[in-house]
């Protein structure tokens, strides 16, 4: 009983950091869950929150895509870097850390003292699982909802990355380049991973039609598109 009231505590703290009431606190409690988590723990019926994740991820782009065409009237290019700029990893982790997010993930204990040293790692579990509670806003209270809660928590990241011209993310910047003298857009793919699913290292490859440019390693697929797309414009422009 114990338990489960103190599971309901957490959620309800949460909740009112969120701005949003859940109809099913289920899908919260998925989203906060870390495939790490299921490890070492014999909840019935417990699920991690990569499926929300990759929801919540799809609906991110559609909201903050919309809001940039009504908005602005850049071109696509400059739209393309703004939107990248905000929903990358570094920009949602931030975001994350307003709601102190961290504290209510629920993760297996040699993971979180792995976030404890790692910076990237935990940038990447928390722009990860910010992505999977609005996927879980999304399910439970719908587009409009979801939108509300995008915009309020990152309309005002969008205008500071776009004064201070931050949005030059290595990835959209080789892109407008590649664009611009090849008429290519790059493409990533995904060459090899390892590692224990707590801990996996992904390796893409950047490519133009069919020429691998670079590769690229990280904890995460996006870590790793960057990593291979900053080595693509030192390779192909000189840029560092």
């Amino acid at each position: 009983m114990n338990y489960k009231k103190n599971h309901q505590d957490l959620l309800s703290k949460l909740e009112k950091k969120l701005g949003v009431q859940f109809n099913d606190l289920s899908l919260l409690k998925r989203a906060l869950t870390h495939r790490s988590y299921l490890n070492e723990q014999k909840e019935p019926n417990l699920q991690q929150n990569e499926r929300l994740e990759f929801l919540g991820d799809a609906v991110l782009e559609l909201i903050t895509t919309d809001y940039l065409y009504h908005h602005y009237q850049n071109q696509e290019g400059e739209l393309t870097s703004w939107r990248a700029a905000v929903v990358n990893t570094k920009s949602l982790a931030e975001v994350a850390e307003t709601f102190s997010l961290e504290k209510f993930i629920f993760l297996s204990k040699g993971e979180r003292r792995d976030i404890q040293t790692d910076e990237k790692s935990k940038q990447s579990l928390l722009a990860d699982t910010f992505e999977a509670v609005l996927g879980a806003i999304y399910l439970d209270q719908g587009y409009q909802i979801a939108r509300k809660f995008v915009e309020e928590n990152l309309v005002d990241k969008l205008k500071e990355i776009i004064k201070n011209g931050s949005y030059r993310d290595p990835k959209s910047l080789f892109q407008e380049k590649a664009q611009e003298k090849f008429g290519i857009t790059p493409s990533y793919n995904v060459l090899d991973e390892w590692g224990p699913d707590h801990a996996k290292q992904f390796k893409i490859g950047l490519y133009l039609d069919n020429r691998l440019v670079s590769e690229g390693v990280g904890p995460s697929k996006k870590e790793a598109q960057e990593s291979a797309a900053q080595k693509a414009l030192e390779k192909e422009f000189g840029e560092k």
